[in-house]
């Protein structure tokens, strides 16, 4: 059983206002194997679509390498943007050494409701997924019901908008496409994409999330 633990810190920089909220990187970068390209970093994956989407709506000329550099630069825009990284996955357990989310066991999660209260500016949660099992969204509604709190729908249109409430602050959550190739599947079903598309044949899934994610970054 290999023990899958996130390999990096919480980042909030002072101020922040917007928190991303995943899973896990992929367990090479638990284990320090990584590929060529790869930056270490939060969502680092070489095959991964953050901070290529981010990269596009922002302009930022980002390196995709394994650079202190790189890091340096994702750190600079994250706190440029107000914008905090707090995974909700400590660790878990896999049996089989890949990413997906539906072979973690024994998951641990990070408490989120603590940061969100050391953090009183943040009023904006991005999951970097939605609500299927072993999702963020997923594992968010289940830390909520441990504070006694839930989710109220906002919107249903993807991405998905919900909203509780934590004291006297009202925070929004929005359910991002997951910036991974194995959601591409996902947006090719969408009737907005097709929409899209339809319009422009050369329209693709990262033009989709860039769309999307430009809205709420």
């Amino acid at each position: 059983m290999f023990l899958h633990t996130h390999p990096y810190e919480t980042f909030f920089p002072k101020g922040a206002t917007k928190l991303i909220v995943g899973t896990l990187p992929p367990p090479r970068f638990t284990s320090g194997q990584l590929k060529k390209g790869d930056v270490n970093f939060c969502y680092g994956s070489i095959s991964g679509l953050l901070w290529p989407v981010l990269d596009r709506i922002f302009n930022l000329n980002l390196k995709f390498e394994t650079t202190q550099q790189a890091v340096d630069q994702r750190k600079h825009f994250l706190a440029s943007r107000n914008i905090g990284i707090c995974d909700i996955v400590h660790s878990c357990e896999r049996e089989k050494i890949d990413a997906s989310d539906l072979g973690m066991q024994n998951v641990q999660l990070r408490d989120i409701i603590f940061y969100l209260t050391k953090y009183p500016n943040i009023d904006t949660i991005l999951f970097t997924g939605g609500n299927s099992k072993n999702g963020p969204e997923y594992f968010f509604r289940k830390h909520l019901k441990t504070y006694g709190l839930s989710l109220e729908l906002v919107s249903n249109e993807i991405p998905r908008i919900h909203r509780f409430q934590l004291g006297q602050r009202s925070i929004k959550t929005v359910s991002l496409t997951a910036p991974s190739g194995a959601a591409n599947r996902a947006i090719g079903s969408l009737q907005k994409y097709k929409d899209l598309k339809n319009v422009n044949p050369k329209f693709n899934t990262i033009d989709f999330r860039v769309l999307q994610y430009q809205e709420f970054f």
